[in-house]
């Protein structure tokens, strides 16, 4: 997948404008690419017109202008951008009360020990954390994976996957339908 380039980041007087018809549109993509598994985990499978939704959101809220400030957020964020043959998730970890997200985020320390993308009856595939939000006492409630799928598993993936999630503290798995296969399926070309 190509990440997004400078060039494609409009200025914020021309995002203003254009925001209003595609915001919804990136909302609705956005919809189609958000997995929930259990109560309490989201998965926001990320693509290029996520992140450059996301960029420009960020340009916007922080009033970036500066052209190498500019290059800087790009650059950042295209690390979300899958590779050929991975998938890129942000993971939201969505508890309600502070106290409670503060108890469970300390709980589920170790998690990115558990996570896991079983396509068909192939070996499971584990996700990669990134190592920099990655905490002995407490997890960030915000992390970005990978999952790195071999040539076998992107074959299999149309047909069948599920996300597991087998940490002692947090025990889900959730089938993926054939509607969000679809969805991703072009992300690992």
């Amino acid at each position: 997948m190509q990440p997004v380039s400078v060039s494609e980041i409009t200025n914020l007087a021309e995002y203003e404008l254009e925001r209003e018809t595609w915001r919804p549109q990136v909302m609705a993509l956005k919809d189609r690419r958000r997995i929930r598994v259990g109560g309490h985990l989201t998965f926001l499978f990320e693509n290029h017109d996520t992140v450059r939704y996301q960029i420009q959101e960020m340009i916007r809220i922080e009033r970036i202008v500066k052209p190498a400030e500019i290059a800087h957020e790009v650059e950042t964020y295209n690390e979300l951008i899958p590779a050929e043959g991975e998938l890129s998730a942000s993971l939201l970890i969505e508890y309600e009360t502070p106290a409670e997200r503060d108890l469970r985020l300390r709980e589920l320390v170790g998690l990115e020990n558990h996570i896991w993308l079983v396509v068909g009856d192939l070996a499971p595939v584990g996700a990669r954390f990134d190592t920099r939000q990655i905490s002995t006492d407490r997890l960030s409630s915000v992390q970005y994976l990978r999952f790195g799928l071999s040539p076998e598993h992107v074959a299999c993936f149309p047909q069948g996957a599920r996300l597991v999630v087998d940490h002692p503290a947090y025990r889900e798995e959730r089938l993926l339908s054939p509607a969000e296969r679809s969805e991703l399926s072009p992300d690992l070309a």
